[in-house]
């Protein structure tokens, strides 16, 4: 488990972005595989994710999950809710103490977000998809709907996907550059021509400063480049495996 000091230094908080080691699954999921949606065994998933709240010292229970679908949707959380019934949205914020908030990744950015004055938490899924169509937005908006004021807002970026990774294609830019032509700063050339290398976590970065953040840090790591730390997605694609595990990324708001 990975922790940044900026959220460790906010009392009542406790965070913590797991890797894919310490857990039960085997095979292309070795081994702590969080992820519900893949094909994994769901007594495996459900062992890891108990494990994982574990070494959080907090029940199995306590853990509150999302179907991700890279929206820009947001929900408010005052309960745990059975994961077969979770809602489909790629935020949760929440103000009630005891519930982890859990963001799961295999490539995508996860963010978790502290009010350092405020009892007021956030973790969203920030994909290229949903951070480009305002998923960082709606989040910090919810929260300053519930009383956080922005620059008291602490930002922390987990284990994503880097640039060197991050190929793309000619008509990726351009939604971009649309929302603002400084985003050029985030592509570049690839040694495919006509093709880009795109800066998720610089992206995701400037976003959350640009909505008034002014303590954001991230976790300095690669996760198509880490196999042994790390799921992810474009590498078990470029391998021609079936699936891939997701690795769990929570923040919670101590009692």
């Amino acid at each position: 488990m990975i922790t940044l000091s900026a959220l460790n230094e906010i009392i009542r908080i406790r965070h913590g972005f797991f890797t894919r080691e310490g857990g039960v699954s085997q095979g292309i999921y070795t081994s702590l595989n969080c992820g519900p949606g893949s094909a994994d065994d769901p007594a495996a998933v459900q062992e890891n994710r108990s494990r994982a709240m574990a070494m959080m010292d907090l029940p199995a229970n306590a853990l509150v999950t999302v179907h991700q679908a890279h929206t820009a949707d947001v929900v408010t959380v005052t309960s745990a809710w059975d994961p077969a019934g979770r809602p489909t949205a790629d935020a949760m914020v929440t103000t009630t103490p005891g519930l982890a908030l859990g963001i799961l990744t295999a490539d995508c950015a996860p963010v978790l977000l502290a009010d350092r004055k405020q009892g007021i938490v956030a973790a969203a899924h920030a994909g290229w998809k949903g951070a480009v169509g305002g998923v960082l937005e709606n989040t910090v908006a919810r929260m300053v709907d519930l009383g956080a004021k922005p620059k008291n807002i602490v930002g922390a970026i987990g284990p994503c996907i880097g640039q060197r990774s991050y190929e793309v294609g000619p008509e990726f830019p351009a939604p971009f550059l649309a929302e603002i032509a400084d985003n050029h700063d985030f592509f570049a050339p690839s040694p495919k021509a006509g093709h880009f290398l795109f800066d998720l976590p610089g992206y995701v970065s400037r976003k959350l400063a640009r909505l008034g953040l002014v303590d954001v840090t991230r976790v300095p790591a690669d996760t198509c480049r880490d196999g042994a730390r790390f799921f992810s997605y474009r590498r078990s694609t470029l391998a021609g495996e079936k699936d891939y595990g997701r690795q769990l990324s929570v923040i919670v708001l101590e009692r």
